[in-house]
C-alpha cells in the first residue's frame, strides 16, 4: 500500500517549508516516504494528499483512491461515491467503476495558485449508507514552463560623469511566474569596463541585481552605453530573458536626493475607498536648480500593484486608486524613485499592510443531501452534511451555525468547520409534509456578517393513517316500492396520507336483511361509497335495516375503519284501506236492523278499517258516499259510526243501501267501499220475515210472466173444478171450527229450511244466538198474510237432568214430550171461507215448553 501511495504522489502530513526543485525530489520523496510509514503505523492521515505535475493531459491517472482507501471497486459505486471540488472549477473526477481519480481539465499552476507554495487542490470523497467523509489534497508541482520576463526592453539610467566608483544602481527584477528552483535564480550582463553586477537575495528568497560602477565614466570619451542583461531561471530545461541597459553620461550633478526614510510602514485598512492617501514619501537635494528638482516614480513594482496605487510624481503622495482585498494579499512592497533634475536618483520602499475588514460573509457550502426522507425516520438520522468557511482570517473568519428552533432537527459538528443535520424529534407527513430548514452562517467580526441558506426536506408518507369517515354514524332514507338500482346515499371517508395509502375503497360487512343478504339488497361501489338499493323493498315487511360499511386505504399493511348505516324505508300510500267490519268476502251483504221508532243519532252500525301504510297514510276518514235516502243516516268522518240523520217515517222504504267511503290521507289518497243493508223494522220478527219476504217478492216478479203464459190455458180448463173443490172444503172447515176448541187433526206446513239472519250466523245481530224461528202457514199459497212464529224447543242435556231434577220434573218432561210428539204428528192444513165473520177461529197452535217456571212460559204473536 506505502509503495502504490509513493508511485502516485504519496500521503503526507502538511509541510509548508516544501520548496521545488527537480534536483531534491527523489530526496523528498524519502521523506513523503517516511511520513507514510509514519501514517500506516499510526493509523489513518486527517488528510491524503496526492501529488502531480501540472500541465498534464485530460484524462491522466492522478490516484486509485480504492486502494488508498482499502475499499473494493464495487462498493465505491454501491456507496454512491461522488468527488466534491473547493474550487469553482471540476479539475478532477471520479471514476466510481474503478476508483481511478483522473484529470477532467488541464492545470496551470500559475493561473490556480501564482507565487504561492505549495499549490493544493482540495476535493472531497463522499460516500453514503453510512455518511463517510475523506479530505483530499492535490498538490500541483511546477514545471518550467514560463521564461523570465522584463518588464522592459530598455532601460535608461542617466549617470553624471565622475560619478563615484562602486555606486550602486538597482535593477529592476525579473519576473518568472514559476517558482522554487524553476523561478529566477541568477542575472548576468553583457562584458563591459566599467560595469559589473552584483546578484542579491530578499528577504523572501527572490534575487535581485544591482549595477556596481567599476570605473568612472567620461561622458567626453563615451557618452552612452549599451549593456544587455541576462536573467536565468534554474529549470531544466533552463530558460532566460533579456533586456537592454542604456547609460547615458551626464554632466556633472554631484548631489543626490535623499529620502527621509529609506523604509516607508504603513497600515491600511481592506477596502479603503480610492483616493485615499496611503503615505507620503519626500526626498530632497542638496543641489540648486532644476538639479534639485525632484520627480517621484515607482520604481520595481508588480504589474498587479499599479492598479492598486497612484503616486503624485510632484508631490510623492501614494492614494489608493483600486480596490484593497485583505484576501488577494496582506502586504504590499512598493519601492518608490525620486530623481532631481540632473538625473540623479534614490530609492526608498513603502511597505503597506493591509488591516482586515469583515467583509466576507461566511459560505455554507452543501456536500450531501437526502432531500426525501420517510416520516418513520429515527432520531439521529443524517439528512444533510454541509461545511461553512469564510475567507476573513481572525475573528472575522470564526464562524458560528445555527438553524430555526421550531423544527425537529438539529446540527452535529463533526468535523472542522463540518456539520450533519439530523433529525431530532419523531416526524409525522400528515401534520407537516416538508420542512424549509433555514441555516444561519454568522462570523464574529465586527460588524458581524450571516449567510443563509434553506435546505427543503419532504417527508415521504408511511401508512399511519386509517381512513375516517366524514360522520359517526349515517342515516339515509329510501322511498318504498324503489326502482332498482336506485342511488340511496354516500358515504365518505377520508385519509390522511398520500398516493396508494390514501386511496379509499368501500364494502359492506357481510349480514342479512331479514333471510336474505346484504348483498341481493344493497350494493356500494368501492371507489365512490355510493350506497344503491338492488331491489324494490317494501315498507309494511321491513321499515329500516342496518350495515357496516368498512373504508379501506391501499397502503401495506391496509388500514380500515368501520361505520354504521341505517337506511330507513320511507312508507309510500301504496295500500288501500282494508274494511274489516263489515266483511265484504261473503257471497250476500251483511244486514243491519234498525227499528223504526229509533231517534235521530241512534247508532246503526260502525264500519271498522285498517290501512298498512303508516303515518298520514294511515288515517282513515269515512263518508257516506251513496244510500238510498242520502238525508236519513250519517257517518261518522273519523269513527265510521253510522248513525240515523232523523227520526223514521213510514214513508221511508224497509231496505235502506248504504255505500261507505273509507278514503286513508296518502297522496295520491286511496279509497275502498263497504256496502251496508239496513232493515227498518217495527219489531225481530217482522224484520225477519220482511227478510223472507224481499227475496220471495222479488223472485216471483222476475218469474211472473213466463209462469202466466205457460199456465194460461190450463188454469182456464181447471179454474171451475177448483172453484168448487175450495169452497166444499172451506164450509166443511168452518162446521168444525166452531164445534170444536181443540181439532182433532191438524195440517201444518212447516219449513225446516228457513234462512237464518246472517247476523245470528256471525253473532254479530240483534237476537240470542239460541233462537230460531219456524213459519207454520195455511194452505193457500206461501204469500199469506198470516204468518206465526214459534221458538223451536231446544234439547237439554242429560246431565242438567240428572244434576237438578227431580223425579216430578223427569215425570212432567217425559209427559211433555209425548203430547209434544202427538201434536206435531197432527198438523194438518186448515182452511177458512172468505165469508167467515170476525172473531172466527182458524186454527190454533199449540207449543210444549220442557222447562219448568218462568223458563217454561210462552208467548205467542
Amino acid at each position: 500500500m506505502a509503495a502504490a501511495a509513493l508511485q502516485k504522489g504519496l500521503c503526507f502530513r502538511s509541510d509548508p517549508g516544501i520548496a521545488g526543485g527537480m534536483e531534491n525530489r527523489c530526496r523528498k520523496r524519502q521523506v513523503l516516504s517516511f511520513f507514510l510509514c509514519l501514517c500506516v503505523s499510526l493509523g489513518a492521515c486527517e488528510t491524503i494528499r496526492f501529488s502531480m505535475p501540472e500541465e498534464k493531459k485530460s484524462g491522466s491517472l492522478v490516484a486509485n483512491i480504492a486502494k488508498d482507501l482499502k475499499l473494493d471497486a464495487g462498493q465505491l459505486s454501491g456507496r454512491s461515491a461522488r468527488l466534491n471540488s473547493k474550487s469553482s472549477k471540476q479539475y478532477f473526477e471520479l471514476n466510481t467503476g474503478s476508483g481511478d481519480v483522473i484529470i477532467k481539465e488541464k492545470i496551470d499552476r500559475e493561473d490556480l495558485c501564482g507565487q504561492r507554495d505549495p499549490c493544493l487542490l482540495q476535493f472531497e470523497i463522499v460516500l453514503e449508507n453510512p455518511l463517510q467523509l475523506y479530505r483530499m489534497e492535490a498538490q500541483i508541482d511546477d514545471v518550467n514552463d514560463n521564461s523570465p520576463k522584463f518588464s522592459k526592453n530598455e532601460f535608461v539610467f542617466k549617470i553624471p560623469e565622475l560619478f563615484p566608483v562602486n555606486s550602486r544602481f538597482p535593477l529592476e527584477r525579473a519576473r518568472d511566474s514559476d517558482i522554487g528552483t524553476n523561478g529566477i535564480q541568477s542575472y548576468a550582463i553583457s562584458s563591459n569596463e566599467h560595469f559589473s553586477l552584483d546578484v542579491l537575495s530578499q528577504g523572501d528568497g527572490n534575487k535581485y541585481a544591482e549595477l556596481v560602477l567599476e570605473k568612472q565614466l567620461d561622458r567626453e570619451e563615451q557618452a552612452q552605453l549599451m549593456l544587455i542583461l541576462t536573467a536565468a531561471d534554474g529549470g531544466l530545461p533552463q530558460r532566460t530573458g533579456t533586456a537592454r541597459i542604456r547609460v547615458n553620461v551626464l554632466d556633472n550633478n554631484d548631489n543626490f536626493p535623499q529620502f527621509s526614510q529609506s523604509v516607508y510602514k504603513v497600515q491600511l485598512m481592506e477596502n479603503s475607498p480610492k483616493g485615499t492617501l496611503v503615505t507620503k514619501v519626500e526626498a530632497s537635494d542638496l543641489d540648486q536648480g532644476s538639479n534639485a528638482e525632484i520627480t517621484y516614480s515607482f520604481g520595481q513594482i508588480p504589474d498587479g500593484v499599479l492598479t492598486l496605487f497612484q503616486l503624485n510624481p510632484f508631490t510623492g503622495e501614494i492614494t489608493v486608486l483600486g480596490i484593497i482585498d485583505f484576501e488577494e494579499a496582506e502586504m504590499y512592497e512598493i519601492e518608490i524613485q525620486a530623481t532631481d533634475g540632473g538625473g540623479l536618483s534614490a530609492h526608498c520602499k513603502v511597505l503597506v499592510e493591509i488591516e482586515d475588514r469583515n467583509d466576507n460573509a461566511p459560505e455554507v457550502t452543501l456536500t450531501s443531501l437526502t432531500s426525501t426522507i420517510p416520516e418513520d425516520s429515527s432520531p439521529e438520522t443524517v439528512v444533510a452534511l454541509f461545511s461553512v468557511s469564510d475567507r476573513d482570517s481572525g475573528d472575522n473568519g470564526r464562524t458560528l451555525c445555527s438553524i430555526q428552533d421550531n423544527v425537529p432537527f438539529a446540527l452535529k459538528s463533526t468535523l472542522k468547520n463540518y456539520y450533519e443535520l439530523v433529525t431530532q424529534k419523531p416526524l409525522d407527513r400528515e401534520k407537516v409534509p416538508e420542512y424549509n430548514i433555514t441555516i444561519t452562517a454568522t462570523d464574529r467580526g465586527t460588524p458581524r456578517l450571516t449567510s443563509v441558506r434553506v435546505i427543503r426536506v419532504q417527508l415521504s408518507d408511511i401508512n399511519d393513517n386509517p381512513p375516517v369517515f366524514n360522520e359517526s354514524s349515517y342515516v339515509m332514507y329510501l322511498k318504498e316500492n324503489n326502482p332498482p338500482g336506485l342511488l340511496i346515499g354516500t358515504v365518505r371517508a377520508a385519509d390522511l396520507d398520500t398516493e396508494q395509502n390514501a386511496k379509499v375503497t368501500y364494502s359492506a360487512l357481510p349480514g342479512n336483511i331479514g333471510d336474505l343478504p346484504f348483498s341481493s339488497s344493497i350494493s356500494i361501489n368501492s371507489e365512490n361509497g355510493k350506497v344503491y338499493a338492488l331491489q324494490s323493498l317494501d315498507y309494511e315487511q321491513r321499515r329500516d335495516f342496518q350495515v357496516t360499511v368498512r373504508a379501506a386505504d391501499g397502503g401495506p399493511p391496509p388500514l380500515s375503519s368501520e361505520v354504521i348505516v341505517r337506511v330507513v324505508i320511507i312508507d309510500e300510500n301504496d295500500n288501500a284501506p282494508f274494511i274489516l267490519y263489515p266483511l265484504q268476502n261473503s257471497s250476500s251483504p251483511a244486514n243491519d236492523l234498525v227499528p223504526r221508532s229509533a231517534e235521530a243519532g241512534s247508532l246503526v252500525t260502525k264500519v271498522v278499517a285498517v290501512d298498512g301504510d303508516s303515518g298520514q297514510n294511515s288515517w282513515l276518514s269515512y263518508q257516506l258516499l251513496k244510500a238510498t235516502d242520502p238525508s236519513l243516516f250519517t257517518v261518522g268522518l273519523q269513527t265510521g259510526e253510522v248513525k240515523t240523520s232523523r227520526p223514521i217515517t213510514s214513508p221511508d222504504s224497509v231496505k235502506q243501501k248504504l255505500i261507505v267511503l273509507v278514503r286513508d290521507n296518502g297522496e295520491p289518497p286511496r279509497s275502498t267501499t263497504s256496502t251496508l243493508n239496513v232493515l227498518l223494522v217495527d219489531g225481530f220478527s217482522d224484520a225477519y220475515m220482511q227478510l223472507l219476504d224481499v227475496p220471495q217478492e222479488e223472485e216471483q216478479q222476475d218469474t211472473l210472466t213466463l209462469y202466466l203464459v205457460i199456465s194460461l190455458s190450463f188454469i182456464s180448463f181447471l179454474f171451475l173444478v177448483s172453484v168448487v173443490t175450495i169452497i166444499s172444503v172451506r164450509l166443511y172447515k168452518t162446521r168444525q171450527c166452531r164445534d170444536q176448541y181443540v181439532p182433532s187433526s191438524r195440517n201444518f206446513y212447516s219449513d225446516r229450511n228457513f234462512p237464518t239472519n246472517r247476523a245470528e250466523t256471525s253473532g254479530t245481530g240483534t237476537l240470542p244466538q239460541s233462537y230460531c224461528y219456524e213459519v207454520c202457514l195455511t194452505t193457500g199459497s206461501g204469500t199469506s198474510e198470516f204468518k206465526f212464529l214459534r221458538p223451536l224447543i231446544p234439547s237439554l242435556p242429560a246431565d242438567t237432568i240428572s244434576a237438578g231434577g227431580s223425579i216430578l220434573d223427569s215425570q212432567i218432561n217425559s209427559q211433555l214430550k209425548e203430547e209434544k210428539e202427538s201434536v206435531r204428528a197432527s198438523v194438518s192444513e186448515d182452511s177458512m171461507p172468505r165469508s167467515s165473520g170476525e172473531g172466527c177461529i182458524v186454527n190454533k197452535v199449540i207449543e210444549i215448553n220442557e222447562n219448568c217456571g218462568q223458563n217454561g212460559w210462552l208467548f205467542y204473536q
